[in-house]
């Protein structure tokens, strides 16, 4: 698991499939890839922007204006037909090499709200 310092006291933070903290997991839905690609570019309202969105790469990349400001990669592959990974990249500008873990919990969130909308697919289904 990725140690308190490091998680704390670091800017960034990036899902994939064996990461040093489980919550950090690559997330896959039951869906297809242009239904979870839209809901991600919405996950993005104003006064947050898109830097650019490739369908055919599968990648958004946002300049994100929350609480705070972060740089976001969010990367779309279809595994299968229904099957869709998406994995996240957050930089946060915090203004020094340190956001306190909110890369972290904006990650968390990203994918909360995808949870909601699309049917998750345990390790055991794809």
């Amino acid at each position: 698991m990725k140690s308190f310092i490091s998680r704390y006291f670091s800017n960034h933070a990036e899902t994939s499939e064996e990461p040093h903290d489980k919550r950090l997991k690559t997330h896959y839905y039951k869906a297809k890839k242009d239904e979870v690609f839209r809901a991600v570019a919405d996950l993005f309202p104003a006064p947050s922007e898109k830097a650019a969105v490739s369908n055919e790469r599968g990648e958004i990349t946002v300049n994100y204006k929350g609480n705070r400001k972060a740089f976001i990669v969010a990367t779309i592959i279809m595994v299968r037909p229904f099957q869709t990974s998406v994995d996240f990249s957050v930089t946060s500008d915090s203004g020094g090499p340190v956001d306190f873990g909110f890369s972290d919990r904006l990650i968390l969130q990203l994918y909360e709200q995808l949870d909601r909308q699309f049917p998750s697919l345990k390790s055991s289904e794809r």
